[in-house]
């Protein structure tokens, strides 16, 4: 069956077809090529992530992503460095550059990268947070809670401040958590808060997402791909942010004889297919959760139309073309 839907909108690539969007030797050019990949999975719209990193790695990437001007990208997220230190809310961020949250850090953080800083994750508890996210609110940029070890009041002050999402729900957290309470119970109850998954079967198990999303509601759920370099590729070893990473064949990312992952080689055009097969939902459910509500969210317009052919017996989207509206 053919069918239509606006163009998909991913508020989380690292990077895509090869190329590391944090590696600070990425021109323009390469960028772009990216871009042209990333459209043919049906993306015409995204925020390039910068993850925790020393400032001048960090300035170097928001300066090439700012020279970009290409109108797929509709800003920058930040993903660190103000988050949690402890192993495993912290994922693969390295943990030397992970700092307190600060306005000084924050503003030359924002003047390198022209201004284009649309969304922040952070962990609530980290020194500053609040303060910052209270900035953030008031000056237009989306603030969201991840990487954290925080405590459920934590959470709630976060919300309080103006958080308004949680980024990749369910991971960048501790292997172990108290049964209740705890922070994933406190997000998914806090209806102030959108929550973003990445449906590559590898972050989270299909059940998880069916009940996750169930707690937030469709209307509530973004879908990202968290996407790295190899996103687009072929299985094998890839970069991200100065680090070796390998793809293996199922698409499962991480560092070689790393526990945790480190990203993911999933196309938003897969994740959408999963999400309807693991959370029973119609397509037409599913897909403004990868297009419409995304751009909602940030307050932009989406971008183009998409035609595909959907097969529902296997949940699978193909021959995804894009043109404009």
């Amino acid at each position: 069956m053919q069918i239509e839907f606006p163009g998909l909108f991913d508020l989380q690539v690292n990077g895509f077809g090869g190329v590391d969007f944090n590696n600070p030797l990425a021109t323009p050019e390469d960028v772009y090529g990216a871009i042209e990949k990333m459209r043919g999975t049906g993306v015409t719209r995204f925020l390039p992530t910068l993850v925790t990193s020393s400032f001048e790695r960090f300035a170097k990437c928001a300066k090439t992503l700012a020279r970009t001007q290409h109108p797929a990208i509709v800003g920058l997220h930040m993903e660190g460095p103000y988050i949690s230190p402890e192993d495993g809310a912290r994922g693969a961020h390295p943990r030397e550059h992970v700092v307190a949250a600060s306005m000084d850090d924050f503003l030359r953080r924002q003047e390198a990268a022209a201004g284009q800083i649309k969304l922040v994750t952070l962990a609530p508890e980290a020194r500053g947070a609040m303060e910052l996210i209270e900035h953030l609110v008031g000056v237009g940029i989306r603030a969201a809670v991840g990487h954290t070890a925080g405590s459920p009041e934590e959470i709630r002050d976060a919300v309080k401040a103006g958080a308004t999402l949680s980024t990749h729900l369910g991971n960048g957290c501790a292997n172990q958590l108290p049964r209740h309470p705890n922070f994933i119970w406190e997000q998914l109850a806090a209806d102030e808060l959108f929550a973003s998954f990445i449906v590559d079967g590898h972050h989270l198990p299909p059940a998880t997402v069916k009940a996750m999303v169930r707690a937030k509601t469709p209307r509530r759920t973004f879908l990202v791909t968290d996407a790295v370099a190899a996103a687009g590729g072929v299985p094998g070893t890839y970069e991200l942010n100065g680090e070796q990473v390998v793809s293996s064949e199922d698409g499962r990312v991480s560092r070689p004889g790393a526990p945790w992952l480190s990203g993911s080689s999933i196309t938003l055009d897969r994740a959408v297919a999963n999400a309807v097969r693991f959370t029973g939902l119609p397509l037409e459910q599913i897909l403004p959760t990868a297009s419409s509500q995304p751009a909602q969210y940030l307050g932009v317009q989406g971008s183009g139309r998409v035609t595909a052919d959907w097969n529902a017996a296997e949940c699978r989207l193909s021959n995804l073309k894009v043109f404009d509206a």
